[in-house]
């Protein structure tokens, strides 16, 4: 009988459909439920129980209006949310490498439970496998006002001028509960992040008993998963919890205080409650994730409402003063990543996922394009570049480009480099695989990678990202990234040469391609983003 003794209680899993040698534990509280009296507050312990609990089953997703392939949707009243899931070999020699996987989704949704991340296959390289579920939306990044005085009056920011927060401000505005929240003990910021540092710390308490060691931890992440990785990187409170970081696709996005508030204020009004701690703790999450999706769509339908208008994902990581003081990767270049090893990664055809499901603004005129430029301040010299080494392109493709290294690819390779350069250990990796089975031109967009890593390619819920079923070259590909995900959480060396300076000045990088693909020339668009710099991004 599968059966592992947690420091909660006896926890039951079972044999994984794939590979009878791996143990699939699904479900196991790390935390209790963060509803009630414990909601907008710091995790706190999940209460024990008595006899042996049934985990083969993952636990309820976090409030989102998503519904993903092949899992669960939230409904309300789903609360006991916080859990972990494990897979280990069942005859392992026990103190194993230790691979844990934070989920991406624009901090708004999905969940341990997608198929994309059955960690049969890595468990199968001698890992064991821990993926969570965490806050997410409102829950886990919404920020809770501070009362100002006896009469809990909250100052809501005013807009700006130009709808992107950095022009000319319009005056704010106090609003004020009598009575309410008196007392009342602070609310942190970024909760989804804690929320993961509380499943490390579950990590480090209990994994020993699924035959991990504790002290060979590798917490690893794709998109919003991979910030909140860098977050923890740089971040005193998590220090410790885990030695090694896997980085795909890491999004620029980091918010100040000021912004923070201020999507609160959009969010409260959206829902019609008072931007208070009163007003949100009486808004149901249902309701809460209702007003977020409003907002966002907002946005969506507002070209003049700045750079929010073509990704409008409002939630991410906060400048907080205490868990965060500055964005990732200039914490990163001053040294706060310390002797945490790092493997980046991203994708060359980023945002063609985004644009394909219909969450990025469409860009097919020269105006739209100049406006996309100025909302974001970008160099002409900048989109010019990319327009000449996409000479034959459709409009449509420079600003994807453009987009792909704003978002994704610049910030991703920037967080290696800023590692290497202060001192610590980095490897950088990129997705390029372009060729289907028959031959057929796909595209290396956001989230093809993590199937292959994951060893998934044949989840039928994944063939959307790889443009069909996988054929053998592709199992070929996706057998060596995760034996390079494996080896560098086992010994820190996925197989190739560690960063020593910035990436392309005789720095190796690898390129993740089938054996059947040509090499392949890549458009140089490095050099254009070092002349013109990276702005960094707020959500």
């Amino acid at each position: 009988m599968d059966v592992f003794t947690t420091k909660s209680g006896r926890v039951r899993g079972r044999r994984a459909a794939r590979d009878r040698g791996i143990v699939a534990v699904r479900g196991v509280p790390y935390a209790a439920p963060p509803f009630g009296a414990r909601r907008f507050r710091e995790p706190q312990p999940a209460e024990p129980w008595d006899g042996v609990r049934d985990c083969t089953a993952f636990g309820p997703v976090a409030p989102q209006s998503a519904e993903l392939p092949g899992a669960p949707s939230w409904s309300p009243g789903d609360e006991d949310i916080l859990t972990v899931n494990v897979w280990t070999p069942a005859d392992g020699p026990g103190d194993l490498p230790v691979l844990v996987w934070v989920h991406g989704g624009a901090y708004v949704f999905g969940s341990s439970a997608q198929p994309d991340f059955d960690g049969t296959a890595p468990a199968g390289r001698g890992l064991v496998v821990v993926t969570l579920n965490s806050r997410l939306g409102f829950e886990g990044f919404g920020h809770v006002p501070e009362p100002l005085d006896a009469d809990n009056g909250v100052h809501v920011p005013g807009d700006s001028m130009d709808g992107t927060g950095k022009g000319m401000p319009l005056p704010g505005r106090t609003i004020r509960v009598p009575g309410a929240d008196a007392g009342a003990a602070a609310f942190p910021d970024n909760r989804g992040l804690l929320d993961q540092i509380a499943a490390l710390e579950w990590v480090r308490d209990n994994i020993s008993a699924f035959g991990g060691s504790p002290d060979r931890v590798t917490l690893a992440g794709q998109s919003s998963g991979a910030t909140s990785v860098a977050c923890l990187t740089v971040a005193d409170r998590a220090r410790g919890l885990f030695r090694r970081a896997v980085l795909h696709s890491a999004v620029n996005a980091f918010a100040t205080m000021e912004q923070a508030a201020r999507t609160t204020a959009e969010v409260a009004e959206a829902a019609g409650v008072p931007a208070t701690r009163a007003g949100l703790l009486a808004a149901p999450p249902e309701l809460l994730v209702a007003a977020t999706d409003r907002v966002c769509e907002r946005y969506a339908q507002d070209p003049g409402s700045g750079q929010r208008h073509y990704d409008p994902a409002i939630y991410g990581p906060v400048a907080d003063g205490a868990l965060l003081t500055a964005d990732p990767l200039e914490a990163l270049a001053a040294g706060a990543g310390g002797a945490v090893e790092l493997l980046v990664c991203h994708t060359t055809e980023e945002q063609w996922l985004l644009d394909a499901v219909g969450s990025s603004a469409k860009i097919t005129s020269e105006e739209q394009l100049a406006l996309f430029a100025a909302d974001f301040g970008l160099p002409a010299s900048l989109v010019e570049g990319h327009r000449e080494r996409l000479p034959d392109a459709p409009l449509l493709d420079v600003y994807l480009s453009l987009y792909s290294g704003l978002l994704f690819a610049e910030y991703s390779t920037r967080l290696a480099e800023a590692h290497a350069l202060a001192g610590g250990r980095a490897f950088l990796a990129r997705f390029d695989r372009r060729r289907d089975p028959a031959g057929q031109r796909v595209r290396a967009w956001h989230c093809a990678d993590i199937p292959f890593a994951f060893g998934n390619l044949h989840e039928e819920s994944v063939h959307f990202l790889l443009g069909g079923p996988p054929g053998a070259a592709d199992e070929e590909l996706s057998r060596r990234m995760t034996r390079a995900w494996a080896e560098f959480a086992a010994h820190g060396d996925p197989g190739w040469a560690a960063l020593d300076g910035p990436a392309e000045s005789g720095a190796t990088v690898q390129i993740w391609r089938t054996a059947a693909e040509e090499d392949g020339a890549e458009h140089g668009f490095r050099d254009l983003w070092r002349a013109a710099g990276l702005p960094l991004l707020a959500p």
